[in-house]
Parts: C-alpha cells; structure tokens; sequence
C-alpha cells in the first residue's frame, strides 16, 4: 500500500492519496488518516528537474558531477542549493535541484506534524517517462507535464514555449494510477539525499541475537569440553608419572621398604650411602685431585666426621706448599681450614679439615 501526500503550495494545503496494488484507495485534504509510511510529493514549481550523463560508480561521484552541471545551468549560489540524483535506467539520469532552505521548511513542517515521510518525490516525476514528447496529467488537482529529459508544472503560457508548441498527451486514468503507484514504491528521484537523508532508527534484530548467543553459548561448551578433556588428560598423566616413580623408587630402595614418599626417602638412602654433606667419595676424590696437582705433598692420614667435614693430615717439602694445596683444594669449591703446621725430618706436617661450601 502506499500513501503520497502532496505537499502545500501556495494556498492549497496538504493533500493525501492511498493506493494500493491496482487502484486509488482513498483520498482527501489535510493530513493522511493512520499511520505508515509516507511519500511526501514537492510541488513541481519548487523543483528545477535536468537530465544528464552521470558516473555509475559511486553516488558521490555522480552527486559531484550534478552539481558541476547545475552550477552551469543555475544563477542561485550553489551552496545554497541542494542537488539530488535519481535513476531511470537510462544513460541520462534525472537531478533534481531545490533551494536547500526549502527542502528543511518542508522537512520542519512534516516533523511538526509528527510525519517523516520515506521519499520527498518532485510532482513531475510521478509520471512516467514518455517515449517521446510530452505527456501530461492532473495528479491531485495539479497539472503537470514530464518530457524525455524535461518535468514541470503546467501553465498555459510557459508551456507552449518549453515544448515549442507541441500539445502534451493527456494520461488516462489506469496509465496514471499504475504511474502513481510505481512511483510511490520504488521513486526513481528521491530528494531525501546527502544532509536530507532520512536517519535509520536502530533496531535490535532479537533472532540474530539469540542466534549470536546460542553461537556464544555452543563455543563456551566447547570451551569447557576441551579444558576437561586436557584436565582429565594431565590427570591420567600425573598418576601414570606417579606410579611409575613409585616403581623407580622401589628398585633403588632396600627391598620390602615400604615407599610411602619415593623421591624423599631415596634422598635419605643416598645422604646415608655417600655421607653428609657433598659425601665422603666426591670430598676424597677432590681432596686427591689437588694433592696430585701439587708436587711434593701427600696424604698422611684422613678422617671422614659425621657432620661431612674431612680432617686431612698432610706432609709437604716445604711451608709454601701447604698453602699452594691449601688453595686448590678450595678452588675445587670447599672451604679448607688450616691448622698448626710443624717441620720436622726436614718435611713440614700439619692438618687441613675440608668442609663443603
């Protein structure tokens, strides 16, 4: 269904007509009954209509090009006019110019009387494109005439002169009524562009919502899946680790010992198997490793204690020499104290106590 409402001019107020698919449903003066959408129609002497090749890329590029074509055929300073751009599936496209101060008093008044129509139509583009000449109709109680690239109001003076004399073809009422619909459903030129545009009222879309969510929802259970999954996994996996340390365990500790705690009780057996502290054998191997390294002292005598320290009674040429073992001892990484040092029988004895650092 669609409802056009005819714009005031001059001493005619508005006026509406509702049509439906074949036919003028209804039609009266001053506002349309009901809600819905509206078609607003300017009237014809306030729209200046050219046609003319425009580029098909963008629409800014064609609004650009129209405005470069209505700066030429236009005395009126172009900002202030507003220039719209319609399509007839031609290559010469309509442009409908009207001062910009017009288009927002129309806007003002129709908000004010709470409308805010889908399309702002010029009279003349109601009717449909002739073939040739002219073709004309009263629309509303308004006369108006279209041409191939031509539209305007009718007027018995002005109108011989623009169609150089050739009488318009008068619309019967069927070609008008069929015009009049496809013009309210699909407007070839809607001056309701640019800064006029109408602003979209958002509006939430609750099935792609809930779809959105039930989307949402489906990737957290998968989430979730995949985290109990590798949960379940590091599980299964801790206590394969944990029973195979156990059957480790029991292989290093002495048989029948019960393994209640495998990695603390092979620590108990290996510090009882190598000694307290770094243990007897890594503490000899060192204590030797400098003794060969240091020429003219060897080992006497030597005492493993139980806190892990090793008393060393050593014998070297001279007094020099316990210091030089003295010192690489303690490179090796130990802490070496020194006692009393003695010469006697031409050699000089004393003891060292070797501690881990």
């Amino acid at each position: 269904m669609t409802m056009l409402l005819f714009l005031p001019a001059g001493e005619t107020g508005y006026r509406w007509m509702r049509l439906d698919e074949s036919r003028v449903l209804a039609d009266g003066d001053g506002l349309p009954p009901g809600d819905g959408p509206v078609v607003a129609v300017a009237p014809a002497e306030d729209v200046t209509l050219h046609w003319a090749e425009l580029p098909t890329r963008s629409p800014a590029q064609a609004v650009a090009a129209a405005r470069l074509v209505v700066a030429e055929a236009s005395a009126a300073p172009l900002a202030e006019l507003h220039v719209a751009v319609g399509d007839e599936g031609n290559s010469d496209r309509p442009i409908g110019v009207v001062a910009a101060a017009v288009m927002r008093d129309w806007l003002a008044m129709l908000a004010a009387d709470g409308i805010d129509p889908v399309a702002v139509v010029p009279a003349p583009m109601l009717l449909p494109r002739p073939d040739e000449g002219y073709a004309r109709a009263d629309v509303a109680g308004i006369a108006v005439v279209r041409g191939t690239s031509s539209g305007f109001a009718d007027d018995a003076q002005l109108t011989p002169l623009i169609t150089n004399g050739r009488a318009p073809v008068m619309l019967d009422q069927d070609a008008l009524t069929a015009a009049l619909i496809a013009a309210g459903s699909a407007p070839t030129l809607d001056l309701r562009q640019g800064p006029f545009a109408r602003r979209r009222r958002f509006a939430l879309d609750w099935a792609l919502i809930r779809r959105l969510a039930a989307l949402a929802l489906l990737i957290l259970a998968v989430t979730l899946a995949i985290s109990l999954v590798r949960i379940a996994k590091y599980s299964f996996g801790a206590t394969a680790l944990e029973a195979r340390a156990d059957a480790i365990a029991r292989t290093g500790l002495p048989r029948g010992e019960t393994v209640t705690d495998a990695a603390r009780q092979l620590d108990e057996r290996l510090s009882r198997v190598r000694g307290p502290g770094l243990g007897f054998s890594a503490t000899t191997a060192a204590v030797f490793a400098a003794v060969r390294a240091t020429p003219g002292s060897e080992v006497t005598a030597l005492d493993f204690q139980a806190n892990g320290d090793l008393r060393l009674s050593v014998a070297v040429e001279r007094e020099a020499l316990a210091t030089d073992l003295k010192r690489a001892i303690e490179s090796a990484g130990f802490t070496v104290r020194a006692g009393t040092f003695q010469a006697a029988a031409g050699r000089v004895t004393g003891e060292l106590t070797v501690s881990a650092s």
